[in-house]
């Protein structure tokens, strides 16, 4: 009796406890590329949910039928050499559901790496994400300001980030939008978002990149479209210019609160892909005048 009660007592005591969690932020999805990953989440639950209730189902009903019997002490149980309905189903079942598995993770890749659906026609919005030991720099090229350590983004459309890193390999993730994408020191990841609803979201770096990744975090912020068009006017207008002086400055690894600038380090800092393409057309552009210059003097030999 004291065993049921206590036992009672537990199960009351962990639902308290359980009632009083926030939803999992991966499981609460506020964007299409999240729905998306969410959907693929309960799928994997509930089919390895199902196959675990048939596994114990199963084992329930052999110990049960098969239990120890009052037998002769000398009875031999018949020789049996195998079965090919239990090794298909054994061999079989598993094939299939790790085909099934893998034929949704490419299907799905495929849709979370290309524009959010319903936003097809829609021009996207570019932020430049760039990481640094232990901040978070959002470059706006279109408005041209640029946040540290928070992220304002209107609702209904499509964000395209550019991603990289002036420090080690970092991990861009905002879990209710969607999954997470490495930022490297030598190269840009895209990654497309949307959201839905307006709301305060929260973002991390989700990559261990040393002492101060715990708070390596960001809030994020989706505004309606009037919203943001007046934040945007605001830090146009009050907010002090990024100079390359400064920029070093908050590259230099520590902990920051939020800040706002007008203009972005990307006039005198490029993205790596970006100034290797700017060095390569500067290269050509050079190579051109110096093949003209001596077709030139060529021409004029000749004559």
């Amino acid at each position: 009796m004291k065993l049921k009660w206590a036992l009672f007592t537990a199960i009351l005591t962990i639902m308290a406890v359980l009632t009083g969690c926030e939803p999992v932020m991966v499981l609460d999805p506020k964007g299409p590329q999240a729905e998306r990953q969410a959907s693929d989440i309960m799928l994997s639950i509930g089919i390895m949910s199902f196959i675990v209730i048939i596994v114990f189902a199963i084992l329930v009903f052999v110990l049960i039928k098969y239990r120890a019997s009052k037998q002769s002490p000398d009875y031999e149980p018949p020789h049996i050499e195998g079965s090919f309905w239990v090794e298909a189903i054994c061999v079989g079942v598993p094939v299939l559901i790790v085909a099934y598995f893998s034929f949704v993770s490419v299907q799905s890749n495929y849709i979370v790496e290309a524009t959010p659906q319903g936003y097809e026609d829609q021009e996207p919005l570019v932020i430049y994400a760039s990481s640094s030991n232990w901040k978070w720099h959002f470059s706006y090229p279109e408005e041209n300001i640029e946040t540290v350590n928070y992220l304002n983004i209107p609702v209904d459309r499509q964000i395209e980030f550019k991603l990289y890193s002036y420090g080690p390999i970092t991990s861009f993730w905002i879990p209710q939008l969607g999954g997470q994408k490495y930022a490297m020191s030598d190269m840009i990841n895209t990654l497309h978002l949307a959201a839905d609803e307006p709301g305060e979201l929260m973002g991390r770096n989700a990559n261990f990149s040393g002492k101060g990744f715990a708070e390596n975090t960001f809030p994020v912020e989706v505004l309606s479209q009037d919203e943001y068009d007046e934040w945007v006017e605001e830090v146009q207008d009050r907010a002090e210019p990024l100079t390359e002086k400064k920029f070093t400055e908050l590259l230099e690894p520590g902990h920051l609160g939020r800040s706002t600038y007008t203009g972005t380090h990307l006039e005198f800092m490029p993205p790596p892909g970006e100034h290797s393409e700017h060095n390569q057309a500067s290269t050509d552009s050079e190579e051109s005048k110096v093949d003209a210059q001596v077709e030139h003097s060529e021409h004029n030999s000749s004559h």
